[in-house]
């Protein structure tokens, strides 16, 4: 019985499960050990403990049943760790007075016995092997099978779980790596609860939203980095899924957190070694940049189109050019997909994940800047706050003249200095109000912009559709394209005099970390 699972899983394509056993990294466990697991996996009708993250399993392995219940991952925003504990029951049907004192008894207090019921099972035949070497062994497990719900329908599991025995994280990292040079995987996040639930509700993939980060008052620089850049990372993965099933909020949810993490290396850029800040920002904006096709073109069937539409019904030229965008928002998803599920976007995510546990950045030489990482983060919170604050009010110099490129620098600048204090929100608690209203008001202007740049990107992607077909576009959906940059154009006339006041509300105001300034 333990108390935490340490692991990290890797998703295969099935026909590729079969290249695995040669990896020179999992062949060196020897040829392992196989063996059928039968999983039935326990909830009430209101699946009260699906909703609380927990996960309540008996697994058979032979003559044997081990029951299992396992918590939701670290606060800390890691992938990683989560809670589990095992305990021997003596047949299929889970036995909560056998629990062990603890979280794993508390979290199950919400629930008779009478209460549960089988929502679903996972039959895989599974080949392990141990892999060990310079003080660590991991645990690789081969997976293949199903996830099966009562009325029979059914999804492959085709996947390698790295289980760490002893070690560091970083060593499975190692692995996964070797593995993802030689087989296309992907990471994943998921567990077999959480696919077994969405397949017993028939639950498209969903969006996630990033966590709040969690900063300790007496973190250290080093620590607050690395807590906002596993929140950011894990954003990012949490949304794989949705994004590559085509959803338009998922694709802006991965981009948004890899907006965020390029936002966090460039505000604590100057601790960082500089060709580690330029190989890991070239890749973080090279997937978000595949991503942005898709998500251009969401914003314009889903946002800029309908409301010309709406005024114009039955107007033949929108509904030509509906036509035309729609093919080109297909295209820019398939893009979007094709880097998604890359090698290339893999090896980012595993490295990333692997410079974080290595703390890498710590691979430079002693100076000022260097030590800084180990002083407490409120000395330098203000002094990153202030330099946004300051770049921002800097774009927006005479900002009632400014055109429309000059704008759209300004709105990358305040949307940095937003992601900045969400992530240094933790430390001002004192000031919550005050935070919730600078937030609010940075939001909106944000917004507001982003609208505008909304339309200018809307007749850039008009353009382009228009230049790559060539003579081909139909006539109509040139005229619907006047129609819709034409519109929006009115439309920021019409808005421009409260732009410019929300802008000089915003740039008068007083920040709310100057409050903390003796």
């Amino acid at each position: 019985m333990t108390d935490k699972e340490v692991e990290l899983k890797l998703r295969v394509r099935p026909d590729d499960l079969g290249k695995l056993a040669g990896v020179p990294v999992l062949a060196s466990g020897g040829p392992g050990s196989s063996g059928k697991l039968h999983s039935t996996y326990f909830d009430t009708e209101d699946l009260r403990l699906h909703r609380r993250g927990v996960s309540l399993r008996v697994r058979r392995q032979g003559r044997r049943f081990v029951q299992t219940v396992k918590l939701g991952g670290a606060p800390t925003g890691t992938h990683l760790a989560r809670g589990e504990w095992e305990t021997p029951v003596p047949g299929p049907a889970p036995d909560l007075g056998l629990l062990p004192e603890g979280a794993a008894r508390a979290e199950l207090a919400l629930v008779t016995a009478d209460e549960l019921r089988p929502v679903f099972t996972a039959e895989v035949r599974r080949t392990t092997r141990t892999l060990s070497g310079n003080g660590a062994e991991i645990e690789a497990a081969i997976d293949r099978g199903e996830i099966r719900r009562a009325d029979g329908a059914a999804e492959p599991v085709a996947e390698l779980e790295l289980e760490l025995k002893a070690g560091s994280a970083l060593d499975l990292y190692a692995v996964a790596i070797a593995v993802a040079e030689s087989v296309p995987v992907r990471v994943e996040t998921r567990t077999k609860s959480d696919r077994g639930y969405a397949l017993a509700a028939d639950a498209r993939p969903a969006a996630v939203k990033a966590r709040p980060v969690e900063i300790a008052a007496d973190a250290s620089v080093e620590q607050a980095f690395e807590a906002i850049l596993r929140n950011c990372l894990s954003q990012v993965l949490a949304n794989q899924h949705a994004a590559e099933a085509g959803a338009a909020e998922g694709i802006h949810q991965m981009r948004v957190g890899l907006r965020r993490m390029r936002s966090a290396l460039v505000l604590f850029k100057r601790f960082l070694p500089p060709q580690q800040l330029a190989e890991l920002g070239a890749e973080v904006k090279w997937l978000a940049g595949e991503l942005g096709g898709a998500r251009n073109w969401d914003v314009f069937l889903d946002q800029l189109l309908p409301p010309v539409e709406e005024a114009l019904p039955g107007n033949p030229a929108l509904a030509a050019l509906r036509a035309e965008a729609v093919a080109a928002r297909e295209r820019g998803h398939a893009r979007a997909r094709a880097a998604i599920l890359s090698q290339r976007c893999t090896l980012l995510l595993l490295r990333f994940g692997a410079w974080l546990e290595a703390r890498s950045w710590r691979r430079q030489e002693v100076s000022e800047d260097s030590a800084t990482l180990m002083q407490p983060v409120g000395v330098v919170a203000e002094a990153l706050l202030s330099r946004r604050q300051r770049a921002a009010r800097r774009r927006g110099k005479g900002f009632a003249r400014l055109a429309a490129g000059p704008r759209h620098e300004l709105r990358i600048a305040l949307k940095k200095l937003r992601y900045a204090t969400e992530f240094f929100r933790p430390l001002y608690s004192e000031d919550g109000r005050a935070v919730s209203r600078y937030l609010r008001q940075l939001s909106a202007l944000q917004d507001a912009l982003g609208h505008a740049n909304d339309v200018a990107t809307a007749g850039e992607l008009l353009a382009e559709l228009e230049a790559a077909s060539g003579d081909r576009l139909p006539l109509p959906a040139r005229t619907g394209s006047g129609l819709v940059v034409g519109w929006h154009a009115r439309g920021l006339v019409d808005g421009e005099p409260e732009l410019r006041a929300a802008w000089d509300d915003f740039a008068d105001a007083r920040p709310f970390w100057s409050r903390h300034r003796t």
